[in-house]
C-alpha cells in the first residue's frame, strides 16, 4: 500500500493520517537510546518506525530463578543473584576470555566471563567491592560455576525491579533482548487507546481484549492466546477491508468498454488449438472487457499452462478496440522473454510491439516514449519502467501484470493511473494460490484458473537423490549432453543474500567447467543485463550444454531442448520455488527429468516436501500442501512476495479468521455506513495503523 507520508497516493489525493497515530509513525530514532549505531540492527529487522517495534512481537518467554547463592544444581538454568566482584583475570590475548570473579552472599565464587576486547567494559560494570545483581545462564566450566556475558548487570536498587520472567524477541547482531524489551516498552507507551473497529457481537463472542490492552498483554506474555488472536484478527480485518474498498472503487469508476472486432485474433495462426481452459478464460476476459466497469481479474495458471497466449488474446482485443495494451513483468529476463514470444506469435499481423526496461536509453528510449504518446505503439512490454512518470500513453485500454505476487496494490494503481479512464487490469501468476491466500491477497479480484496443460506436454519425472552422489550426477549430465541434450543446474539457496548465492553458482560452474569446458555457462542476479542476455542467448541457441544459475531462472526462461533440471540443496527451497524451477524443463514434447539433490539429516517437513514433489506435478495441490507445511511466506517464496505481508497473523490464523474478517468488513461497508459511520471511523484508523491506507485515498477519489 502507499505510505501515508508519501507526497501523493495513486489517486493524486493527499492522504492524511489520523493525528492520534503520529507517535507510532515517528522514525525509530525517536525512541530514547536509538542513534545511528542502534538503528542499524533495528533496520536489519525492518524496524524503521515506532509502529514496527510495537508489532515486533516476542516469540517466547524466559523464566529467571532468583537465588541467594549459586549452586551446581542450578547449572543450565537462568538465575538472578546478588554478587560482589573481588578480582579480575585476563587471558592476555585480545580474543581470550576476561573473567570477573565475584562472590555470592555465602562466599561461593562465580566467574563472570566476557570475550573479545570487553575487559574495559567489564571493569566498568563490576567495580571491585561494589555489589551487583546479575542475571544469566549459570554453567559449569570444569569445577567452576560461570556466567558468560550476563544479560542483566544492575545495581541492587535497580535489580529489585527485575522481573522473574522476560519476553524473548527476534534479534539481529548488535541488539540484545534486554535492549529490545526496553524499546518495546517505549513503543507500548506511545500506543493510544483507539476506538473499537470490530463488530460488537463478534468481540463479545470471542472475549477478545481491546486493541491497546492486547498490545500490552502480548508483550508481557507471548503465550496470551486471546491477545495474540485479537491482534492477528485486526491485521486480517484491515487487509480484507482495504481489498473490499479497492474492489468497490474499481466497480464505481467508469472505464472504456473494449469491443474487439476479431480482425486480429481471427488472423492469428497458432501451432495448436487452445485448451478448453484457455478458451473458457479467454471468453471470461472478453466478457469483462466489454463492460464499462474496468476488469480486475487474476489469472492463475500452473507452469506451462498457456497464460501468455491468454494475455496475448486479451491484448489483441484491446488493440482491435482502438486502444493500447501494456504488459508488466517483474524482471528484465521475463520482460524480454515475453517480448520475444509475443512478437513471434504476432508475426505477420499489423501490430507494433515495443519493449521498455531500465536498459533502454537515449534515442531508443525516446523513440518508444514518442510511439506510446502518439499511439503508433500498440503493445508495450517491460518492467516497472513502463509506469514511470515520464511514460505516457495515448490511450491505454488494458494493463497485464505478470507474476502478480511481486507487485503490491499501490504499484498496480500507479499503472492504472496512466489512462484518463481506468484501464482494464489482468494480473497473472504461475504460483498456484490456495483459497486462503486468494482471499487475503487478491480479494478485490475475480479469479480465473487454467487447470489444463496444452497438448504434447508430458509430466516431468522427479527424483530425489543424496547430494553426496555429485560425481554420479556429473557423469549422468555428461551423457545427457553427449546426446545433444541441455540442462539447468540450480545452486542452493545459501541464505537471503545475492552475494552468497552468487558465490555458490560461480563455484559450481568452475567445477563443471573442469569437466565440460566452455559448454558451461552461468547466470546470476548481479550480472549486467547485456552480459546476462548473451549467456541466455547462447543457451537458447544450443551453444551451451548446461546453464548454472541461481533462482534468477525461476521465471522467464523457455528452452524446449533443456530436458534436465538439477537442483542442488533442494531441501533449502520452498515447495512453490521448487515447482517453479522444475517448470523450466518439460517445455517441449521430450521426456524431462528433475533431480532434487538433498542434504543429510532432513527434518520431517523437508522429507514430506520432497516426497510430494516426487509424486505430483499438480501445482495447486503443491500450493495447498506448502501452505500447511511452511506457511504463506514460503508459498509465495521468500524473495517473491511484493504484497503487504502479515506481521501479526501467521498462516494458521489467516486460515482461521479470513472468512470471518471478510464477512465483518462486508457488514461494515453494507450495513454500518462504511468508513463514514461511527465504527467506520475507527476502521479508518485501523487501515492507517496496519498501513493499508491506499484504500482510504481510493474511497475519497471515488
Amino acid at each position: 500500500m502507499e505510505t501515508p507520508d508519501g507526497p501523493e497516493n495513486a489517486t493524486s489525493k493527499k492522504i492524511m493520517r489520523p493525528e492520534i497515530l503520529n507517535p507510532l509513525f515517528a522514525e525509530v530514532e525517536a525512541l530514547k537510546g536509538v542513534g545511528p549505531t542502534m538503528a542499524k540492527p533495528l533496520k536489519r529487522l525492518k524496524l524503521e518506525k515506532v509502529v514496527d517495534v510495537l508489532f515486533h512481537l516476542p516469540v517466547g518467554i524466559v523464566e529467571r530463578k532468583r537465588v541467594d547463592t549459586v549452586e551446581m544444581e542450578d547449572a543450565g538454568r537462568i538465575v538472578t543473584v546478588r554478587v560482589t566482584p573481588i578480582d579480575y583475570r585476563s587471558s592476555g590475548g585480545m580474543r581470550g576470555p576476561f573473567r570477573v570473579h565475584a562472590t555470592d552472599q555465602a562466599g561461593n565464587v562465580l566467574s563472570l566471563v566476557y570475550f573479545g576486547s570487553n575487559s574495559g567494559w567489564a571493569k566498568k560494570l563490576f567495580p571491585l567491592g561494589e555489589p551487583r545483581i546479575v542475571s544469566g545462564k549459570l554453567e559449569m566450566y570444569g569445577q567452576e560455576l560461570q556466567m558468560i556475558h550476563p544479560s542483566h548487570v544492575l545495581s541492587p536498587e535497580e535489580g529489585a525491579d527485575l522481573s522473574e520472567s522476560e519476553a524473548v524477541y527476534p534479534l539481529s547482531e548488535g541488539l540484545t533482548n534486554h535492549r529490545m524489551a526496553q524499546l518495546a516498552e517505549q513503543a507500548i507507551a506511545r500506543a493510544p487507546d483507539l476506538a473499537e473497529w470490530i463488530e460488537p457481537s463478534l468481540l463479545d463472542t470471542r472475549s477478545w481484549p481491546g486493541w491497546q490492552e492486547a498490545i500490552r498483554r502480548i508483550h508481557a506474555d507471548p503465550q496470551d492466546e486471546l491477545a495474540r488472536a485479537r491482534l492477528a484478527y485486526d491485521e486480517i480485518f484491515a487487509n480484507q477491508l482495504a481489498l473490499m474498498l479497492v474492489r468497490a472503487s474499481s466497480r464505481r469508476r467508469r472505464g472504456t468498454p473494449l469491443l474487439g472486432t476479431g480482425r486480429l485474433r481471427d488472423a492469428l495462426v497458432l501451432p495448436y488449438a487452445p485448451t478448453g481452459a484457455q478458451s473458457r478464460t479467454i471468453a471470461e476476459i472478453e466478457g469483462d472487457l466489454q463492460q464499462a466497469t474496468p476488469m480486475v481479474r487474476l489469472l492463475q495458471g500452473d507452469v506451462g499452462s498457456g497464460k501468455t497466449l491468454v494475455a496475448t488474446m486479451a491484448l489483441l482485443t484491446a488493440v482491435e478496440a482502438g486502444t493500447q495494451g501494456a504488459l508488466l513483468a517483474p524482471t528484465e529476463i521475463l520482460a524480454r522473454q515475453h517480448h520475444a514470444t509475443i512478437t513471434k506469435t504476432l508475426a505477420g499481423l499489423p501490430v507494433n510491439v515495443a519493449i521498455l526496461t531500465g536498459r533502454e536509453k537515449g534515442k531508443a528510449r525516446e523513440s518508444t516514449l514518442m510511439g506510446l504518446a502518439d499511439g503508433s505503439i500498440d503493445i508495450l512490454i517491460g518492467t516497472h519502467a513502463i509506469f514511470q512518470e515520464k511514460v505516457g500513453y495515448r490511450n491505454l485500454g488494458l494493463a497485464v501484470v505478470d507474476e502478480q505476487h511481486r507487485f503490491g496494490v499501490a504499484q498496480r494503481l500507479l499503472l492504472q493511473a496512466k489512462a484518463d479512464r481506468p484501464p482494464h487490469l489482468l494480473v497473472m501468476t504461475a504460483t498456484p494460490i490456495p483459497r486462503t491466500l486468494s482471499l487475503s491477497h487478491y480479494g478485490e479480484m475475480d479469479i480465473s484458473r487454467l487447470d489444463e496443460m496444452p497438448p504434447g506436454r508430458q509430466p516431468i519425472e522427479t527424483r530425489v537423490i543424496s547430494g553426496e552422489r555429485l560425481d554420479e550426477i556429473a557423469g549422468a549430465l555428461g551423457r545427457h549432453m553427449a546426446k545433444g541434450g541441455q540442462a539447468y543446474w540450480v545452486c542452493p539457496l545459501v541464505e537471503e543474500s545475492e552475494l552468497s548465492d552468487l558465490a555458490a553458482a560461480e563455484s559450481r560452474a568452475e567445477s563443471l567447467r573442469a569437466a565440460f569446458g566452455d559448454k558451461v555457462g552461468v547466470v546470476h542476479g548481479r550480472m549486467k543485463g547485456p552480459e546476462k542476455d548473451a549467456v541466455m542467448a547462447a543457451f537458447q541457441r544450443g551453444d551451451l550444454g548446461v546453464l548454472v544459475a541461481t533462482t534468477v531462472i525461476e521465471v522467464g526462461v523457455d528452452v524446449p531442448n533443456a530436458t534436465l533440471m538439477i537442483i542442488e540443496g533442494a531441501d533449502r527451497f520452498g515447495l512453490a520455488q521448487l515447482h517453479q524451477l522444475r517448470g523450466r524443463v518439460g517445455r517441449g514434447d521430450q521426456h524431462s527429468i528433475c533431480l532434487l539433490l538433498r542434504g543429510n539429516g532432513l527434518s520431517e517437513t523437508s522429507r514430506a516436501r520432497l516426497a510430494l514433489m516426487r509424486e505430483t506435478n499438480d501445482g495447486f495441490r503443491i500450493a495447498e500442501e506448502d501452505l500447511r507445511l511452511r506457511g504463506a511466506g514460503e508459498v509465495l517464496g521468500t524473495r517473491q512476495s511484493g504484497e503487504a505481508e502479515f506481521r501479526l497473523a501467521g498462516p494458521e490464523r489467516v486460515a482461521a479468521y479470513i472468512q470471518t474478517a471478510t464477512d465483518d468488513a462486508r457488514l461494515l461497508v453494507d450495513r454500518d455506513g462504511g468508513l463514514e459511520g461511527p465504527r467506520g471511523q475507527a476502521a479508518r484508523t485501523a487501515l492507517y495503523l496496519f498501513e493499508r491506507d491506499a484504500a482510504v485515498g481510493l474511497l475519497r477519489a471515488g
